[in-house]
């Protein structure tokens, strides 16, 4: 398998009688998932997709994708969410987060529509002037605030700088098949169009052409990053949790959490997993946090934020654990010279490369967090390749999935993130929410 996971270090919270008691319970989980029986049984077309994916469509993808890196020498990316943050966590895992800084062939890409911030904005406007521009806007309705206002913007600069025939050439839409105001409209403009699935959620979808079509234009074989989850898939399939590591991972931080440890904080130790942090918070925040139940999705990168969050995790309050993401191989080997005067004291590291000291500085930190009583749970990651990036997205979605229903929550929907969208639409003055913004205002301070 392409990951391991590695337990030891939640020995002193977590026994063998914890995980033969909680075994039954995620059995049940797979039956259920796994026949469609369970509630938000709609949204499991990411559970097949490795494998029956839409060839034709994908196919498209990787054309449009070759035509953009053609014509622009800027791509912005617009969605909120699930609809962007699978594709940045992507691009800064199999290439860099500095892409747009380093030397390629490949167009800078940038990502809007997820704030509403003028000054972020406009100052990705300004970098656009004398370039080159192409967007792909994904919203699955066309009408979400963020995206919605983003689109109207980046669509006006287009035309008005390549028309409205030219501008057709540099819109690519991903949207509902045939449903919703942006597919009807995209239609009558003549744009390409992409789908997002009806039965797969924003945060489930990074492998459909939500997050394919900008993690392609980065250059990044999508071939290969499909591999990886389709060998997820076959590999992940016993109930065993001994067998199986997704669902032993399930399985534990339901434990930790019965157990009072509500807070879990995923660790990296690349600044190349920042990313990907954010959207497995997205993932398990959105799948679980609900009905007044859920464990609280944090994420640090080490050793950086040893230097402003270690304290607390070394010594405050005992409500958290750990997941640590181990990247076994690097891409890259460098190494620690020799300096003839050791001004700095460190000639003992002479000769020693960085992935070897970054290494060591995790087992260094896991020993002491576990002296802490802060249990840390290990996942060893082959490496930072697409393929890898494939089999870590199934591996953490199918955990999500049977650890809602461990829960006991629909791990699919997320009835909580309306309230602040109707409040904002009554606020702004949408018709037919006057009522409802009058009674809001009276409750500003």
């Amino acid at each position: 398998m392409a990951i391991r996971l590695n337990d030891s270090y939640t020995k002193g919270l977590i026994s063998d009688g914890d995980l033969e008691k909680i075994s039954a319970e995620v059995s049940a989980a797979d039956d259920v998932l796994r026949s469609g029986t369970g509630a938000g049984s709609d949204f499991l077309g990411w559970l097949t997709l490795p494998s029956d994916y839409d060839r034709d469509e994908f196919s498209r993808i990787k054309a449009a994708a070759q035509k953009i890196k053609a014509s622009c020498d800027v791509f912005i990316v617009i969605g909120i969410g699930g609809s962007y943050l699978g594709a940045r966590a992507a691009i800064e895992f199999v290439k860099s987060p500095l892409y747009n800084n380093i030397k390629k062939d490949t167009p800078d890409i940038y990502f809007a529509g997820n704030n509403i911030s003028s000054q972020s904005l406009s100052e990705l406007l300004s970098i656009c002037e004398g370039r080159d521009v192409c967007i792909n806007v994904i919203s699955k309705s066309g009408t979400t605030t963020e995206p919605a206002v983003a689109f109207r913007i980046f669509r006006e600069y287009l035309e008005k700088r390549y028309g409205a025939d030219g501008s057709k050439e540099r819109i690519f839409v991903t949207t509902d098949k045939c449903r919703g105001t942006l597919k009807a409209f995209s239609d009558k403009r003549g744009y390409e169009t992409f789908v997002v699935p009806d039965n797969i959620g924003g945060r489930y979808s990074v492998l459909t052409a939500v997050g394919l079509l900008p993690i392609a234009v980065a250059g990044i074989d999508i071939d290969s990053m499909m591999s990886g989850a389709l060998d997820a898939s076959r590999d992940l399939t016993d109930k065993d949790i001994s067998l199986n590591p997704s669902y032993r991972y399930a399985a534990l931080r339901n434990i930790l959490y019965r157990k009072g440890r509500s807070v879990e904080i995923l660790v990296g130790y690349e600044p190349s997993l920042l990313l990907f942090n954010e959207w497995w918070k997205q993932l398990y925040g959105e799948s679980e946090g609900k009905d007044g139940k859920g464990l609280y999705p944090s994420s640090v990168i080490f050793s950086t934020d040893l230097h402003s969050l270690g304290q607390y995790i070394q010594q405050g309050t005992r409500n958290i654990f750990e997941t640590v993401i181990n990247v076994r191989r690097s891409s890259y080997e460098v190494t620690v010279p020799n300096d003839s005067e050791n001004i700095d004291g460190l000639n003992f590291l002479s000769g020693k490369t960085l992935e070897y000291v970054n290494h060591t500085a995790m087992n260094a930190t896991l020993i002491a967090h576990n002296d802490g009583n802060v249990p840390n749970i290990v996942i060893d990651l082959d490496d930072l390749s697409a393929y890898s990036f494939g089999y870590a997205v199934y591996f953490f979605e199918l955990a999500c999935a049977v650890s809602g229903y461990v829960l006991g929550v629909n791990p699919f929907d997320q009835p909580g993130v309306e309230a602040y969208k109707k409040n904002m639409f009554a606020l702004l003055g949408k018709p037919g929410y006057e009522e409802m913004g009058d009674s809001l205002r009276a409750r500003i301070r």
